[in-house]
């Protein structure tokens, strides 16, 4: 069976894709809300940035590995077939990843942010909205085809190196 170059093959270049995604996406919206809360861009904030988003990484790469990539994963899979077009499935996969992910980190950045506190549900419904809707049009128009880029990219050095090889 041919695999699709866009995807990974195996675990190792999972790994690769999932480091890919979660990168950025913790990249952008660590950004996102640090600067939100914050009335001018200095060196302060961009520190504060930094040093959030190694502790942000780590955290959406275990929610996305542990649970809600195999969620979404499955999902997809009780809602298309085999005859379903990849682009549905790549869809379905995204919406139902970006839906749990960013319940969970728009609850994580906020206690990382201000501890456990009395308003972190009012907090959480003020930004997941914002949140949802900023990783979901990231994801579908840059995030997600950037990492199947690299894919693409990465299947074909591998193809020239066994026609060389051969």
């Amino acid at each position: 069976m041919q695999q699709d170059k866009r995807l990974p093959h195996n675990g190792k270049e999972g790994l690769l894709f999932g480091s890919l995604i979660v990168t950025i996406t913790v990249m952008l919206m660590t950004s996102y809300n640090v600067m939100l809360h914050t009335e001018h861009f200095t060196l302060e904030t961009m520190w504060t940035i930094l040093k959030i988003i190694p502790v942000m990484w780590i955290i959406a790469m275990i929610l996305e590995g542990a649970i809600f990539g195999r969620l979404a994963e499955s999902l997809t899979k009780k809602l298309t077939n085999d005859s379903s077009s990849f682009h549905k499935k790549v869809l379905l996969r995204i919406v139902f990843t970006v839906i749990g992910m960013s319940v969970a980190m728009t609850f994580v950045g906020d206690i990382i942010a201000n501890g456990i506190h009395n308003e972190i549900f009012s907090n959480w419904l003020a930004h997941w909205p914002y949140n949802f809707a900023i990783v979901l049009i990231a994801e579908i128009l840059l995030i997600q085809p950037l990492a199947r880029q690299v894919m693409v990219k990465l299947h074909e050095s591998k193809d020239r190196q066994a026609a060389i090889v051969r």
